[in-house]
């Protein structure tokens, strides 16, 4: 007789804390595919049944949130996680008991665990063409803004590295502001960026305090045409909090941008939103969360279980036409192939595609290849960045 038993899978996104908004919109990409996956019949016929705690932001919770996945509500696969200091506080958890996390969100690199699939982007996914783009169009000499914690420390040193590099590269400044900094925390770093007129600023701050940061920019008179931010967290999440006046001329590096232009992109956009309206702002950390939970369905159909062991032979190299393009999970490094952009907003506070890969980006997460100029690229409005 056919299991017909519910599949209870974990979800450890925050709804409230420093970074709820952007957690909310990958919560509710996790919940979207979820749903899509049951009206389409559920796995095997089994309906998947989201077992959601909110962690509120604090990486002890998380760990014991996933403690309580695992002991109490007895589900295998958890999603979740935004930034490292809680994704690194769930690796003890699942490596201990043989779970496996599926992680949607950008990070440092420099990790593997045979417990975690990566599909968010990995430095050389980012960090590595943004580097390219900003120095080309703007210049060497750069100014680190980040929040405090493990993400912005170790992508600050990666992005130096690949400033100091070139020619003339030079760093003005770097600096760190608490999770829930305050207008005070940045009036002081914006004025010693205008005192130190960097070609542009490198922002790894996440939640609440980049719209902060992108509104002392804005009102200090800063030109973004000039001297931009560049981001690889600042998202559509982000830009729908401090509005188009504040983010308008900054760029961001990611794999995905709700301006995609392909039929898959909006089709998926259409759907999610006759579901969900505009409670959020579909964003790279979104698209992440929904193409993953569905490379997991695919994979478990096959496998007939959730248990690592049976589910990991089948996840490993596996693909997915996601709204970015075809992702495809490495079995080497259990990192996910995606598709380097650049962004820029416009007036209508929305983000334009000025420079994409023609071709997917294998992840890279040790930067053993540092170059980007072997990458296919179209460059646009600021000109071609490939070699």
């Amino acid at each position: 007789m056919a299991n017909t038993d519910p599949i209870r899978v974990g979800v450890l996104f925050s709804r409230t804390g420093a970074t709820a908004r952007v957690e909310l919109s990958q919560l509710l990409g996790t919940l979207f595919a979820i749903r899509e996956i049951n009206d389409a019949g559920g796995i095997n016929g089994r309906e998947l049944v989201a077992v959601h705690h909110d962690p509120q932001c604090v990486p002890s919770q998380y760990r014991v949130l996933a403690e309580r996945l695992v002991c109490d509500d007895r589900v295998n696969v958890i999603f979740g996680c935004y930034m490292s200091s809680t994704r690194k506080a769930v690796m003890p958890v699942v490596e201990k008991w043989q779970r496996l996390l599926l992680y949607p969100t950008p990070y440092e690199g420099f990790e593997f665990s045979r417990n975690i699939i990566y599909t968010g982007a990995a430095p050389n996914q980012n960090s590595a063409l943004l580097a390219a783009y900003m120095t080309r169009n703007f210049g060497v000499r750069v100014y680190l803004v980040g929040s405090d914690y493990i993400y912005p420390y170790e992508s600050n040193r990666i992005m130096s590295d690949f400033i100091l590099e070139r020619p003339g590269g030079s760093k003005l400044g770097e600096r760190y502001v608490r999770l829930d900094a305050t207008e005070a925390d940045f009036a002081p770093i914006v004025q010693d960026i205008r005192a130190q007129r960097p070609d542009f600023v490198f922002s790894t701050v996440v939640g609440k305090g980049t719209r902060l940061l992108y509104q002392a920019f804005a009102e200090a008179g800063l030109d973004p045409l000039r001297m931009p931010i560049a981001s690889l967290t600042t998202c559509e999440a982000e830009v729908s909090e401090m509005g188009a006046p504040s983010a308008a001329g900054h760029i961001t590096a990611a794999p995905y941008f709700q301006a995609v232009d392909s039929a898959a992109n909006r089709s998926c956009l259409t759907r999610f939103q006759a579901m969900y309206g505009d409670e959020v702002a579909p964003n790279m950390c979104w698209e992440a969360a929904y193409f993953q939970v569905h490379m997991f369905a695919r994979a478990m159909q096959k496998s007939g279980s959730d248990e690592i062991d049976r589910l990991l032979p089948h996840l490993l190299g596996s693909e997915f036409d996601a709204p970015q393009g075809r992702v495809r999970i490495d079995p080497s490094n259990h990192h996910t192939r995606l598709y380097p952009r650049i962004g820029r907003v416009g007036t209508d506070g929305r983000f334009a595609v000025v420079a994409e890969s023609h071709l997917g980006v294998d992840a890279d997460p040790y930067l053993v290849q540092h170059a980007s100029n072997d990458w296919s690229l179209r460059g646009e409005a600021f000109g071609d960045i490939g070699a």
